[in-house]
């Protein structure tokens, strides 16, 4: 009884008087642990929690990257949001063209000199009304733009987007091709056709980005439908002017420029030595290519929000 009732009073471990704790204050033994030990030789094991199964039918994923707000309402957006858009660019170039071209399509144009510059390896700055393209060849522009294509390639391989890392290797490709297998007089002549010409092929991209990067600002911060608006006004500034010049020649911007120089018509006639019908036969060409191109991405973008939505 003695023994007991002085365990039961003072630490089994120390012999501290015992505290109305459940450790001693002193060696920071637990009371409970220590006496089984004091008695038995062990503490006894604690009981074993019961175990958790978790079906994993039952697991509800986060949200999938790719994945949509509304299946049903993506689905009707991607079917009437890029024919309304193209309607709506046709009737601004019927009915307000000048507006048109001031805001929509000579920023497209101009980026679209820029653009073909950077890839034959010419330095190149955009303003709104004309473009700073270097005389000749630079270091700079090669060497920043492979860098960008390079990053942009190894972050979409890492990421699993191979069709992306695809996109970079073969602007990898057209970029060696245009800085160091043609000459300059004809990476000049395709600067000057790619006011137009990649124009009409970076205003089909920013109509095609509606169906992608779900994931994305694109798509949660709505950019893709300002990259919609501008695509189509830009597009549809450019394509019926020379999709009309293949029967009427007066259509075709020959002359001078607000700002002075000859337009890039007259440039490619009559610097560059292209014809009238091999000008307008290249630059409708393209533009019912870039069309081609659209209508198919439109297909694969209206099944895949069908599937989505299933």
């Amino acid at each position: 009884m003695d023994t007991a009732a002085s365990t039961a009073s003072t630490c089994p471990w120390c012999g501290a008087p015992r505290a109305l704790a459940a450790a001693c204050p002193r060696c920071g033994a637990d009371y409970a642990k220590a006496d089984q030990i004091r008695r038995h030789g062990r503490a006894a094991a604690p009981p074993a929690l019961p175990e958790i199964v978790i079906d994993e039918a039952q697991q509800v994923p986060d949200s999938e990257p790719g994945a949509v707000e509304d299946p049903a309402l993506e689905l009707k957006l991607c079917l009437f949001a890029l024919p309304a858009a193209l309607l709506a660019g046709i009737a601004f170039h019927v009915f307000a063209p000048g507006m048109q071209r001031i805001f929509l399509g000579m920023p497209v144009h101009e980026l679209g000199h820029t653009v073909s510059a950077w890839f034959c390896g010419f330095t190149a700055v955009p303003t709104l009304w004309f473009t700073r393209i270097a005389e000749t060849r630079g270091f700079v522009a090669p060497v920043v733009l492979g860098s960008v294509l390079c990053a942009m390639g190894w972050r979409a391989w890492r990421g699993g987007h191979r069709g992306l890392a695809g996109l970079a290797v073969l602007l990898l490709a057209l970029q060696a091709v245009g800085t160091f297998m043609i000459d300059e007089r004809r990476a000049e002549a395709f600067i000057t056709f790619g006011g137009d010409g990649m124009g009409m092929v970076l205003a089909t991209a920013l109509m095609a980005s509606f169906f992608f990067g779900k994931g994305t600002q694109l798509y949660h911060g709505r950019l893709r439908w300002g990259f919609l608006v501008i695509g189509a006004g830009a597009f549809f500034d450019i394509f019926p002017t020379w999709w009309t010049a293949r029967n009427d020649y007066s259509d075709i911007p020959f002359g001078e420029m607000e700002r002075g120089g000859p337009s890039d018509a007259t440039r490619l006639v009559e610097w560059y030595g292209w014809s009238i019908e091999t000008m307008v036969s290249r630059y409708s060409m393209l533009g019912a290519c870039c069309l081609l191109v659209l209508l198919a991405i439109y297909v694969w973008g209206v099944l895949q929000a069908s599937r989505r939505h299933a």
